[in-house]
């Protein structure tokens, strides 16, 4: 709270500040011609035909849903995290907090040796074997007990889960290629969907206990694996 506030006020001391200056007036711009304005209405009618005709098509929406899925085991995950160490294995509020700083933190050296491992390995078939190794680490991470043990295990799974948006987002654009304004679209659309999934597994904890709903996580990597497996790849293949 004292760092909110902090912001709070340095915030209106550069409003303070901005506030003495006097901005020139613009005017306001020509009307465009008339030949400019229907290339403008043509070109919207086609991109939402565009978008709609994508929206058909089972294969950018198996990326966008394995998408957002995957994003349980990473901030779903974060957003959840402090709050189980707490009311699960026992920490007080001040050291559940840092485990976020753990999650967070053990992603960037993911990031960082992604690229190098890139250019030796597919990036699907990354993404396939990432998934199965966060399959098996995140039911080790809830079952042990040890809290140093929960703690490491935590660490792995923000590295394990590196990569996953930037190479998925990448499947997307690349099954609509020169299309991104329908990317973009798609992925509010499918955005929304994702943003239940919060409200969904809060439900969950409030009725069955969140020791109960942090399984549901591994819905995660599941998904990423059934669509992996449709999506035509041999397994392991680079």
């Amino acid at each position: 709270r004292e760092v909110y506030a902090t912001l709070a006020v340095l915030t209106l001391l550069a409003l303070a500040v901005v506030w003495r200056f006097r901005f020139p007036t613009m005017p306001p711009p020509p009307p465009p011609p008339a030949a400019a304005v229907q290339q403008e209405r043509s070109a919207f009618r086609d991109g939402v035909g565009g978008a709609l005709e994508a929206v058909k098509r089972r294969d950018v929406w198996r990326w966008l849903i394995m998408l957002e899925f995957g994003d349980l085991t990473w901030d779903v995950l974060r957003g959840f995290i402090a709050l189980y160490f707490v009311d699960v294995v026992g920490l007080t509020e001040s050291r559940a907090a840092l485990t976020v700083l753990v999650l967070t933190l053990a992603g960037l050296p993911g990031d960082i040796l992604l690229i190098p491992l890139l250019e030796r390995m597919r990036g699907l078939s990354y993404l396939r074997w990432s998934a199965l190794f966060v399959l098996v680490l995140f039911p080790l991470f809830l079952l042990v007990e040890n809290v140093a043990l929960k703690l490491a295990l935590l660490g792995l799974l923000g590295y394990a889960n590196a990569g996953w948006y930037s190479i998925l987002q990448a499947q997307v654009y690349t099954a609509l290629p020169g299309r991104s304004g329908t990317v973009i679209t798609l992925g509010n659309i499918s955005g929304v969907i994702g943003r239940l999934f919060p409200l969904a597994l809060g439900g969950v904890a409030q009725r069955y206990g969140l020791g109960v709903m942090m399984w549901f996580l591994l819905l995660g990597p599941v998904v990423l694996l059934v669509g992996l497996s449709r999506a035509g790849e041999k397994f392991g293949r680079h």
